[in-house]
């Protein structure tokens, strides 16, 4: 069973760049992700390299460039990122964090259906 790698906040904007469009390359990835978040070359290259380690990405070379592909699903992410948040912040407790973001937020008539519709595929 594959493991997904813990990502912090500025790698997951690595990751949903590559997400939503890959291959690329850190070129590629600095023009898009420097400018919003004042990163240089090097800051999205460090990042890249980080990501490689984790193993959530794979890279092939194509020229003098690499070029850089999620080697981990976002829904396998969110999942991890859920368990973590959920272990953390609520102890595991599923009913009490629910609580707190349907107290916390205003849902709408079809949030609400799809809410119940998930609890009953659940039981």
């Amino acid at each position: 069973m594959k493991r997904t790698p813990a990502i912090t906040e500025a790698e997951w904007k690595v990751m949903e760049a590559l997400w939503s469009r890959s291959p690329r390359t850190a070129q590629d990835l600095t023009d898009e992700l420097g400018p919003p978040n004042g990163w240089t070359q090097a800051t999205v290259k460090t990042l890249l390299n980080r990501l490689l380690r984790k193993r959530a990405l794979k890279h092939r070379r194509q020229g003098k460039a690499y070029l850089y592909s999620p080697a981990v699903s976002r829904s396998d992410c969110q999942a991890r990122e859920a368990r973590t948040f959920l272990n953390r912040v609520f102890g595991g407790a599923v009913s009490p964090m629910l609580a707190q973001l349907v107290d916390s937020k205003s849902l709408s008539p079809e949030e609400i259906r799809e809410i119940e519709k998930l609890i009953r595929k659940k039981t």
